[in-house]
């Protein structure tokens, strides 16, 4: 087992991965959007494919992910899934569910040493099923397993078509998140205020207010705030982060400066509480959907979708030809006067200057801004997202 310095360090390179997802996605596919996805569930869904691999298709994957080996990954694997990622909730923190499912064509049979790390570092359940009769039957298993392990709240991972009779596996992971903020906004002084559009209009949307010290920093071009999930009983410290541009239309310029400059996020944390002079941020709600493979190959990755190698998955000579057809993903975030519920699905088929703390900092969302949720004791990204429009969604 890895101390919880290298647990850190490889979350570091782990998030480094997360960012650089995101600012590809962000760039090519949110410009007129709301967007949520969780780098984490991506990196699982690629860690177990990696397991299975061999080859130039491993040593891509590797380099994609910034690791090692797959012993490495599976051990990242399993310290996430076992510290990061247990439920918080009996203990008063949020409630945390993560799963992994594996549906494999009947015909084939998995190797006992896949089947076995399945199990061990992933948690994983294991299905076999008759994709070559009854593809449509199992596009609702996997969709059904989703709904129930995110409590309802993604109800199709998988979309109308995406599996038929030629699939033989299928990848899924889902992650749900709900935290309750450490200080709840008072609902009854919400108030609808302008929201600016990166299209230059703007829309009256429901704004949540505080007197209250925040923990923000400010820096050249643009401002963190962090707003902190009531704890439980263990370490962990779950915080919500929001990146406000100072320019209007200032998004896409600070998504490119976050997920250029590596471990970008450690000096930009805001550590204290800070008295506010205009403080809101903006109620919203995005549910979102991607199939993820095309990213992935932009990005690089290509191997894996181009077939051979997976040959460490099942027992026969077939494991030469099987590919991964695509990876699926889905989001959902809500964030409101209590708190924050989120859930992800994936399935697979500059240096800046710090400024002088003024005496009082404004933080006023009322335009397009990034965000994410972390586990800060061990730096852990689960999620990140923009919001162009609150009303959206």
């Amino acid at each position: 087992m890895e101390t919880t310095m290298d647990l850190r360090e490889s979350i570091g390179d782990q998030n480094d991965v997360g960012l650089n997802i995101a600012k590809h996605f962000l760039s090519k596919e949110g410009e007129d959007k709301n967007l949520v996805f969780s780098p984490l569930s991506i990196h699982v869904v690629l860690s177990i494919i990696a397991a299975g691999c061999k080859g130039p298709t491993l040593d891509q994957l590797l380099s994609f992910l910034r690791s090692k080996s797959t012993d490495h990954l599976n051990s990242l694997a399993s310290q996430i899934v076992a510290v990061v990622l247990s439920d918080g909730s009996p203990a008063g923190g949020p409630r945390l569910s993560f799963a992994d499912g594996v549906w494999v064509e009947q015909s084939l049979s998995l190797k006992p040493s896949f089947k076995q790390l399945l199990d061990t570092h992933y948690k994983a359940t294991l299905a076999s099923v008759d994709f070559q009769t009854k593809a449509v039957e199992v596009t609702g298993e996997v969709n059904s397993w989703a709904e129930k392990e995110t409590n309802g709240l993604i109800k199709e991972v998988l979309p109308p078509g995406s599996v038929d009779s030629s699939t033989r596996l299928i990848f899924a992971n889902a992650l749900y998140f709900k935290g309750a903020w450490n200080e709840k906004f008072d609902a009854s002084i919400t108030k609808d205020y302008d929201f600016h559009l990166l299209n230059g209009s703007s829309v009256k949307a429901p704004f949540m207010i505080s007197k209250k010290k925040q923990f923000i920093s400010a820096f050249d071009g643009f401002k963190v705030l962090g707003l902190p999930y009531k704890q439980g009983e263990d370490k962990r410290q779950f915080s919500m982060y929001f990146f406000l541009p100072d320019a209007k239309d200032g998004l896409s310029a600070l998504v490119e400066k976050v997920a250029s400059e590596s471990g970008f996020l450690e000096g930009k944390l805001p550590r204290q509480k800070v008295e506010v002079g205009d403080f809101r941020i903006p109620r919203f709600k995005i549910s979102f959907g991607l199939e993820t493979s095309k990213m992935l190959k932009e990005l690089g990755l290509v191997l894996p979708f181009s077939g051979g190698e997976l040959t460490q998955m099942v027992d026969s000579s077939v494991g030469q030809n099987l590919y991964v057809s695509s990876i699926f993903h889905r989001s959902f975030i809500e964030v409101n006067e209590e708190g924050t519920e989120a859930a992800a699905a994936s399935a697979a088929t500059i240096k800046l200057r710090s400024l002088r703390i003024p005496t009082h900092i404004d933080f006023v969302a009322d335009h397009p801004f990034l965000f994410m949720i972390r586990e800060d004791l061990t730096g852990t990204v689960l999620f990140i997202g923009q919001v162009l429009n609150p009303l959206a969604g």
